[in-house]
């Protein structure tokens, strides 16, 4: 209720000529199938409502974007964020961001190693693709030889979970009020990034380093009456990054690095890369078709919850119509050490100008009872869904 109270007084001060809303909202069904091993209903659904608003000015831009979701199964992912509410000053030569935004950075297509800034949704979606909004003083200098971008960022923002009538659970409910930190200041610690990023013929190159609370908390086991507990606990890091693109005919290449200290390892490294390669307008039809393959590697045994840590090859292929109702098909497939199998599908269509109609699949396989302890994914193996998604822009 209060981030509608805000977007409407800022539309009632804001002159009409100066401004633009738009955004969609959404109709969203997701079925289930297999029956939940902790007595979870196999269908959910959910309303969902994001506007964004823009007010231009001389030289500047402020930016508003919230998302509000009311689920019909899981009361933790009934929730209303602000992903954007910032200010934004830019000359020739330097730019100025204030207040709450969101900020990507990788190159990768299935996993997003160096994208650290702002924290995950989990929540809203299992791919980790959804990222709440992150308050931050971001400083961007741009120069001949590339952008340098500094952040600030005052505030730490725990990470969503799914609530105990929701999917895509452990086996113990995390409870939030248990977190803890490994500084002393909590949330309120300041964490520090910096990043230079360019252009060079074909490639295009980002080097980053992070200091500050991990976005990815441990988990800890905590006793309790009747059933223990998962705890949080978020320790603090030095993360350095590298991303490299590179553009050549029909190849992408791509490349995420990173390494990582401050966890019980003294150092480690991880790894996603690969390429996408397109061929176009296969057969004058006007539909393209991108071939997909990335390797995932983490040199851990076990990742910051705890669960096994395996390298996986990922491959799909994208398809695009360009056609008038911008058709699209993603479909790929991750293939871990020990033959764990988790499909993604992702299609959507424009129907008319206002609507799009989406749908998503999650499916697990190949995962069976011996392997409790071995697979990353055995808590989740009955979790595959299929979901509809019909959404009306403004």
């Amino acid at each position: 209720m209060r981030y509608g109270v805000l977007l409407a007084l800022l539309l009632a001060l804001t002159p009409a000529a100066s401004a633009e809303i738009r955004g969609y909202f959404a109709l969203e069904s997701r079925s289930y199938l297999e029956n939940a091993d902790y007595g979870q209903d196999n269908q959910q659904n959910s309303f969902v409502f994001e506007p964004e608003y823009y007010f231009e000015g001389e030289s500047s831009l402020f930016t508003a974007q919230l998302i509000v979701r009311e689920d019909s199964m899981d009361d933790e992912r009934s929730h209303a964020d602000i992903r954007e509410l910032s200010w934004l000053y830019y000359s020739d030569d330097w730019e100025l961001r204030l207040g709450i935004s969101k900020v990507f950075w990788g190159v990768a297509e299935s996993q997003h190693l160096v994208d650290i800034i702002n924290q995950t949704d989990a929540v809203e979606n299992v791919d980790g693709e959804d990222k709440l909004g992150q308050p931050m003083i971001n400083l961007t200098l741009i120069r001949d030889w590339g952008n340098v971008d500094l952040f600030v960022l005052p505030y730490f923002r725990e990470r969503t979970y799914t609530g105990v009538n929701g999917r895509f659970r452990a086996p113990f409910l995390i409870d939030e009020t248990l977190t803890s930190y490994a500084s002393s200041d909590e949330e309120r610690h300041i964490d520090t990034a910096i990043r230079w990023s360019s252009t060079l013929g074909d490639w295009d190159i980002g080097i980053g380093h992070f200091s500050g609370t991990s976005r990815e908390p441990r988990f800890v086991l905590t006793p309790q009456n009747p059933q223990p507990v998962i705890a949080p606990h978020y320790t603090t890091i030095d993360q350095t990054s590298l991303d490299v693109q590179a553009t050549i005919d029909s190849w992408l290449w791509k490349l995420e690095l990173i390494s990582n200290s401050g966890f019980d390892v003294d150092r480690y490294t991880a790894a996603v890369f690969g390429f996408e390669y397109s061929f176009y307008d296969i057969a004058e039809s006007g539909i393209d078709i991108g071939w997909i393959l990335e390797y995932q590697f983490d040199d851990r045994k076990e990742d910051y919850a705890g669960l096994p840590q395996l390298d996986t090859v990922v491959f799909g292929s994208r398809i695009a119509w360009n056609d008038e109702q911008s058709t699209e098909l993603l479909i790929g497939a991750g293939i871990n050490e020990i033959d764990n199998i988790f499909w993604n599908i992702e299609a959507s269509r424009r129907i008319g100008d206002s609507w799009k109609l989406a749908l998503e699949a999650r499916i697990i396989s190949g995962i069976d009872d011996s392997q409790l302890f071995e697979s990353p994914l055995f808590s989740v193996r009955n979790d595959s869904f299929v979901q509809l998604n019909l959404a009306y822009y403004f």
